[in-house]
């Protein structure tokens, strides 16, 4: 059966994972109640298209902290990609350098920075988790700008992991077979069986807890690569963000895996971008499964958004070819949106192409 859309990889996934990997790709926290919010916050933001615009060509190109892109969608963390695919996080290198888009690699990857680098050329970010040990940090940040990774994204929201209870019934471990590739000759590679989810167990054991703003400042002397503040859903930390020297910010709640009941990440967009006040560029994560999302995210002023349960959904499934297909089906959906919405270029998508719930009525109520 052709697949035809993005959701369409989760089923399928949901078929070839055991149930262990699975549900830690697919759970949210607690209630689960902002995991359905991320996408349904998108269902009530309704378009405004302009119609007879010549839209015979569209140009979806755009530049991130610099870099050349062949379309605002990106590639988010996610971590421990072999457990999906054998080929992991080189397959995920792969598509992203094939697409022309940026990959982000996790701490928690099952591949190496360097083995990463090795795929080939490509743009890549690499996410930070902040470890008790600072050396530890120091030397994972060396070594990513030596594999010649071109930013960070530094994860604010995980001073302790989430209460995701899939993973706690199914005691969750990384399986015996794989490492944490960018932690295995620090003695950190591996993970405990525990009495609840063993990857909550390392997270209370080797994350810093103290992590605050002074270490934003402080990764900024160790690094002359660009950070990226991931976790950041209120215009108060959108402001001490760029005062501490943040390059950009991602809109993120963790895929709805840390504290539930916030926001879904497109709800809060908006407020973060107005806090930005255009000096840094802010991007979103969380929900995205459709070209219209990656539009409706644009319009509230995202420079780009990333993708992350459709990455290892699909890579279950297809592997590489999967990955690359979901790409190829957002971008040429996006496009599509674009056509039907009257805009040829990023630049000529504005907030006026699309109505939220949360817009004053345009029209008043006739009495």
């Amino acid at each position: 059966m052709e697949i035809t859309n993005v959701t369409e990889y989760e089923a399928i996934a949901k078929q070839k994972l055991p149930k262990m990997v699975y549900d830690y790709y697919a759970s949210g926290a607690e209630d689960q109640w902002t995991l359905q919010e991320n996408r349904n916050a998108f269902s009530r933001i309704l378009f405004r298209p302009r119609i007879l615009i010549d839209v015979s060509k569209i140009d979806l190109t755009t530049t991130v902290l610099g870099f050349k892109i062949s379309m605002p969608i990106m590639l988010a963390p996610t971590a421990m990609q072999k457990m999906a695919h054998p080929e992991g996080e080189y397959a995920t290198a792969r598509a992203a350098s094939a697409a022309g888009t940026i990959m982000t690699l996790s701490s928690w990857a099952t591949s190496s920075v360097e083995e990463v680098a090795s795929t080939g050329p490509g743009i890549r970010f690499f996410q930070l988790y902040v470890y008790k040990d600072r050396n530890v940090v120091a030397q994972l940040v060396r070594r990513a700008e030596k594999a010649g990774f071109k930013a960070i994204a530094l994860t604010v929201d995980t001073p302790r992991l989430g209460r995701r209870e899939a993973d706690i019934k199914n005691r969750f471990t990384l399986p015996p077979f794989l490492t944490l590739k960018n932690f295995e000759g620090l003695d950190l590679g591996k993970m405990d069986e525990a009495s609840d989810s063993g990857l909550a167990s390392y997270v209370a054991g080797q994350i810093d807890r103290t992590l605050s703003w002074k270490d934003v400042q402080w990764l900024q002397t160790i690094t002359k690569l660009p950070i990226l503040v991931k976790g950041v859903l209120t215009a108060e930390d959108t402001r001490l963000a760029v005062q501490a020297g943040a390059a950009g910010i991602i809109v993120s709640n963790h895929g709805a895996r840390q504290l539930d009941y916030v926001p879904a990440t497109i709800t809060a967009l908006e407020e973060v971008v107005k806090a930005a006040q255009g000096r840094v560029p802010v991007f979103l994560d969380g929900g995205v499964r459709r070209g219209t999302d990656v539009f409706k995210a644009l319009a509230l002023g995202a420079s780009g958004i990333f993708i992350g349960r459709p990455v290892v959904f699909s890579l279950a499934a297809e592997g590489e070819s999967g990955v690359r297909k979901v790409l190829q089906m957002l971008r040429d959906e996006f496009e599509l949106t674009m056509a039907l919405s009257g805009c040829r270029s990023l630049k000529e998508i504005t907030r006026d192409h699309i109505v939220t719930d949360w817009d004053l009525p345009r029209v008043s109520p006739r009495l």
